[in-house]
């Protein structure tokens, strides 16, 4: 497994709509390795192919609703996200734009039709956080950041005035 290098906003590759996988070899075993690799390393919760520079329909996203220290990588060959319901507006970033964050609205909870590295297909539900990631992960392959969803980038202020109500509401629960 390696680190690969995740193109920045601004580069054209992330407005690029991907193609579908259709080898599933040692190649793409080893993309998706980097891929989990780089997005762990950068402390992510998902990280689409064409982040890489690979324009290609594959994401990993990191299941967050597991007990702490329990880390599983879910790897999506060639998304679809077939049922979406609720809502949630949370702030939102993407490693492709490092430091910046925009309240985003997007589905609680999403099911995602997908093929895993071997080529079968499989259904996955996700909720909270990691819908969220499916659903921004899938923009990717399609050419689109969060910033096209979000009003303005929102200042640290913002974000630690945002983060500090979150923990009031907790703390009173």
């Amino acid at each position: 497994m390696a680190l690969r290098n995740i193109l920045k906003e601004g580069d054209e590759t992330l407005l690029r709509h991907c193609r579908p996988v259709t080898d599933f070899t040692p190649r793409l075993h080893d993309l998706l390795d980097d891929m989990a690799e780089t997005m762990l390393s950068a402390n992510g919760v998902g990280l689409a192919a064409p982040q890489v520079g690979v324009l290609r329909r594959a994401v990993v996203v990191l299941e967050t609703n597991t007990p702490e220290g329990e880390e599983q990588v879910i790897e999506l060959v060639n998304p679809e996200i077939v049922e979406a319901d609720g809502e949630q507006t949370d702030p939102e970033g993407c490693l492709s734009v490092p430091g910046a964050f925009g309240m985003v609205t997007r589905p609680s909870h999403v099911k995602v039709r997908a093929q895993d590295r071997y080529g079968q297909w499989f259904e996955i539900e996700g909720v909270g956080l990691t819908a969220r990631a499916f659903c921004h992960e899938i923009d990717h392959l399609d050419g689109h950041m969060f910033t096209e969803l979000c009003d303005h980038i929102m200042s640290q202020e913002e974000l630690d005035e945002y983060y500090g109500q979150q923990q009031e509401q907790e703390d009173a629960k």
